[in-house]
């Protein structure tokens, strides 16, 4: 009885959000540093969702790249919402504001095996239809978060990775600019791999 009320307890505190990035390039540099930036109106909402939470359950946000046609990860939030911070290091300047992520997973997932979920805070709209941040119940959360651990993936976020780190090194050099790249300046560590295994 003790793991059954565990379960259901801890069941009634998880949160998912659907965050769309806008450009694929946003999130590998949201994978490597570990924090995740976006619009005003998207980190309000997370951040009312973190303090209402008060640390007592997990805030889990399945992502997509805006036009890709898959689901790219599901990173757990980490912390509230810090509106002062610019790392100056994303294309999107006029995004402001970061919080701290750690990622689960990081996986293409096509929409056609995820578009029959369908969300009732969301004029019963495949969740493949959703706008950035918009939140998904808990049941459909739990759904979301089973096929993509189970889906046997072949592409993710990680096959440009080294293209985008010698993109950010050439528009570096063309500036003549000496800070940080998104890669050295991040401090991701190996051992926050995230799961990529079919």
């Amino acid at each position: 009885f003790f793991f059954f009320f565990f379960f259901l307890f801890f069941f009634f505190l998880l949160r998912f959000f659907y965050v769309c990035s806008f450009m694929k390039v946003e999130l590998v540099k949201q994978w490597y540093q570990r924090r995740v930036r976006g619009t005003e109106h998207g980190n309000k909402r997370l951040n009312e969702a973190w303090n209402d939470s008060n640390k007592k359950g997990p805030i889990y946000l399945v992502y997509s790249v805006n036009g890709s046609g898959h689901f790219c990860g599901v990173a757990e939030m980490n912390s509230g919402v810090d509106s002062n911070i610019c790392t100056g290091v994303w294309s999107q300047d006029k995004w402001k504001g970061k919080f701290d992520v750690k990622w689960i997973y990081v996986k293409d997932v096509p929409n056609n095996q995820l578009r029959h979920i369908k969300l009732e805070n969301n004029d019963n709209k495949p969740v493949t239809n959703s706008r950035d941040t918009q939140e998904v119940p808990r049941d459909k959360g739990m759904q979301l978060m089973r096929i993509i651990h189970d889906y046997k993936h072949s592409t993710s976020i990680f096959d440009d990775f080294g293209h985008y780190e010698k993109r950010q090194d050439e528009d570096n050099a063309r500036k003549g600019s000496d800070r940080k790249t998104w890669t050295n300046s991040g401090d991701n560590k190996d051992s926050d791999v995230p799961k990529t295994k079919n």
